[in-house]
């Protein structure tokens, strides 16, 4: 049993990348159960259709939203009357209300067969392990006295 247990052990040995933009209020959560890795992330709001969710590079989960339907278009334009203090819900900052996760899936999964849907306000993206074990990474180079 290793000191720091297993939780641990993927950020110590091999760290995960975890990026999320500038303002992003989706929050996430990341499960592992014996069979798959299942991301929960908070989308109140946005509809399937504003949300894109993709692999990049081999095993970069990347899941973005755009707030088509922000609240400031409900009275823009309309009344020039119209002032505007504060602007949270629509994500008045950076991006308008658009969000973007990135997160670098470990070796051991079926990108193939990720399945995603959006329920109540929150996304669950499941991604299967793949039970075969991986060939080994590690080659060995012979060695010669003259290359």
């Amino acid at each position: 049993m290793s000191i720091f247990g297993d939780p641990f052990r993927r950020f110590l040995l091999s760290p995960t990348i975890y990026r999320t933009s500038y303002g992003s209020n989706a929050l996430l959560d990341w499960i592992e159960s014996p069979n798959a890795h299942i991301f929960k992330i908070n989308v109140p709001g946005y509809s399937k259709e504003d949300i894109k969710v993709q692999v990049e590079d081999g095993n970069v989960l990347v899941v973005k939203a755009e707030d088509r339907g922000g609240k400031k278009d409900e009275y823009h334009g309309k009344d020039k009357e119209i002032v505007w203090h504060v602007a949270e819900r629509s994500g008045g900052g950076k991006g308008g209300g658009d969000f973007s996760r990135e997160i670098e899936l470990p070796e051991d999964v079926k990108v193939d067969q990720i399945k995603a849907q959006v329920e109540n306000g929150v996304l669950t993206i499941v991604v299967p392990k793949d039970a075969t074990p991986k060939p080994s990474k590690v080659r060995n180079i012979n060695i010669t006295s003259k290359l």
